[in-house]
């Protein structure tokens, strides 16, 4: 059964400070406005009432004319203020969701590798815009029509009790036993709303996960065990929805309700003043209209509570998301030198959190300017020691050292301006190839960017592309494998690192194509420290030093010569075995 997960109004207060604090202006010109807006709605029927008893008095029309001139002046006045005060209501709610949103985002991007691992991108996009989008209305309309409802009940039944005391009494009973009524329904429903948010997540990540891989899913005749999943889904989403819809009902019934006692006893207190010549016509008239006004502010506030309901519910999905905290946090160092970084692994040791040992007591030290080739079977911690150099994953025990210096003392955007992690799966953009390369950085100039693309024989391939660095590249899609590899070099070339990390990174490359990549590995490389991930031979040529993983523990790190001419070392046992078969 779904709890109640009620929400404390500082919450609410706090988000408003928040995001609307830097807007306090433009809050402070909506509160004028709205009250404006809320003044000439009051002043009106005072119009009509004086009206109507003017003309039962015999008043001359030109009095009466100027009265409807009046009357519509105020309308009018009361529309432009109305269209003002949304205007500004709608900039404040987008700005504050904008806001939210980039904030969601950082914190998100932020956040530990493992994390990204449990959670697709499609339950992410749903997390940060499709949560915050159902705020939008919390910072704008709700703020708008909220309050100037209230101020409108407010106003109305101050207005009713100078008529008369019990009418004002009795009408602000039935307005309070209504709003009670709306409150707790709302609380009842928030747990149904929170849990259509969370299956509306589920449903986006199934869907942007089983889209992305259309093509493996076709062809392993696997689309009627998809379909299944995308039913089961669905299935859950019905009664839940469902649920929460009555809620809403509900609440509907319930303003319907309030409305016809609202009525009942406008038309029974009013007649009973009247024929006891306590008001006049015009007062019995203004005492109608009012009440009447009462069911436009009900009725907002009753839709702004269902709202609220979504609202609630992601809230509380967003707050959940903001208490999630890495577990990886920079030092405050910011010294690494400008040149070749020297890299040492101090018993290293990593684990996932099932405890299943990835790496184990693992130590090596790399001179400044070396390459290290690293090679073993799938499983062996390759990868890992990667992702740990770049503080992606933290060892569980052990440190790793860049130029003498814990990586955990380090900044983590000065750590990863100092290393380039290039990998077998290049993640281009929508977006041209000028964002593509400088990786949307503006203050990269074009010179520079021509002059990597150059070094990495790419000139040619820019020339042929119809706008040169505009081209606008449909992600991965119109490039082959090894244009995708040489982008990823020239990112790493304007990066300008001094610890080049390459996992595998032409591993899918045919025998051409790899041929071509190697001149550019070998600009890469200059003046740089390297550590190569690789399975095949050709890529190892060029290193100077061997380490060969297994199971997690080095069982073989030297230089790439000498073992290879050492008979009885591994690296020369898979040299002459073949060692794409060997560590296949």
């Amino acid at each position: 059964m779904l709890q109640s997960a009620k929400l404390p109004i500082r919450e609410y207060l706090g988000l408003f400070s928040r995001y609307l604090r830097p807007q306090w202006r433009r809050v402070v010109l909506l509160v004028v406005l709205l009250t404006g807006s809320v003044g000439l709605q009051l002043v009106n029927p005072q119009i009509v009432q004086q009206f109507i008893n003017s003309a039962q008095a015999g008043a001359a029309p030109r009095s009466l004319v100027g009265l409807a001139v009046l009357f519509i002046a105020v309308g009018f006045l009361n529309q432009a203020v109305s269209v003002v005060g949304t205007y500004f209501a709608q900039h404040v709610g987008w700005t504050a969701t904008n806001d939210m949103r980039m904030d969601l985002a950082r914190h998100c991007v932020g956040l530990d590798l493992a994390f990204h691992k449990e959670h697709s991108s499609g339950v992410m996009i749903e997390r940060i815009d499709g949560d915050v989008n159902q705020l939008s209305n919390f910072f704008s309309q709700f703020l708008h029509l909220v309050i100037s409802n209230l101020l409108m009940l407010v106003g109305v039944l101050a207005i009713l009790f100078t008529i008369d005391w019990r009418l004002g009494v009795s009408t602000t009973l039935f307005v309070v036993i209504g709003m009670l009524a709306l409150d707790r329904i709302r609380r009842w429903a928030v747990p149904h709303w929170k849990r259509m948010r969370e299956l509306s997540s589920e449903f986006f990540g199934f869907l942007g996960e089983r889209l992305a891989n259309t093509e493996d899913t076709r062809a392993n005749g696997a689309t009627e065990y998809v379909l299944r999943q995308l039913y089961d889904i669905l299935r859950l989403w019905l009664p839940v929805s469902k649920r929460a819809g009555m809620a809403g009902f509900s609440m509907w019934i319930t303003t319907l309700l309030v409305f016809a006692l609202g009525n009942a006893v406008a038309f029974g207190l009013g007649y009973h003043l009247w024929s006891g010549g306590v008001i006049s016509i015009g007062t019995a008239y203004v005492i109608f209209f009012y009440t009447g006004m009462l069911s436009q502010p009900i009725e907002t506030i009753r839709t702004q509570m269902e709202d609220l309901q979504r609202a609630e519910a992601s809230i509380l999905r967003v707050r959940e998301l903001f208490a999630r905290q890495p577990s990886i946090s920079g030092g405050c160092s910011t010294a690494l030198p400008p040149a070749a970084l020297a890299v040492a692994f101090e018993g290293v040791t990593f684990a996932y959190d099932d405890g299943r040992r990835v790496l184990d007591n693992v130590s090596f030290s790399l001179a400044a300017g070396r390459v290290l080739g690293i090679i073993g079977r799938t499983g062996s911690g390759k990868t890992t020691m990667a992702r740990l150099l770049t503080r992606l994953l933290d060892p569980v025990a052990g440190a790793i050292r860049i130029a003498n210096v814990d990586t955990r003392s380090l900044t983590l955007p000065t750590l990863r301006s100092h290393i380039g992690f290039v990998t077998q799966d290049v993640q281009l953009f929508h977006a041209t190839v000028r964002e593509n390369i400088t990786l949307f950085n503006p203050l990269i100039a074009d010179e520079e960017i021509l002059a990597v693309l150059e070094r990495l024989g790419l000139t040619e391939w820019l020339r042929r592309l119809p706008l040169g660095l505009d081209t606008l590249l449909q992600g991965t899609g119109g490039l082959s494998a090894g244009e995708s590899q040489l982008l990823a070099f020239a990112r790493v070339f304007l990066s300008d690192p001094g610890l080049i990390v390459m996992d595998e990174a032409s591993s899918r490359l045919d025998p051409a194509t790899e041929q071509w990549m190697e001149r550019a590995v070998s600009q890469v490389l200059s003046g740089r420290t390297g550590i190569l991930i690789a399975h095949r031979l050709a890529t190892l040529e060029r290193v100077d030093d061997i380490l060969i993983l297994e199971q997690g523990r080095i069982v073989e790190y030297g230089p790439r010569l000498a073992l290879a001419h050492q008979e009885d070392s591994r690296y020369h046992n898979l040299l002459h075995a073949g060692m794409a078969e060997v560590l296949a």
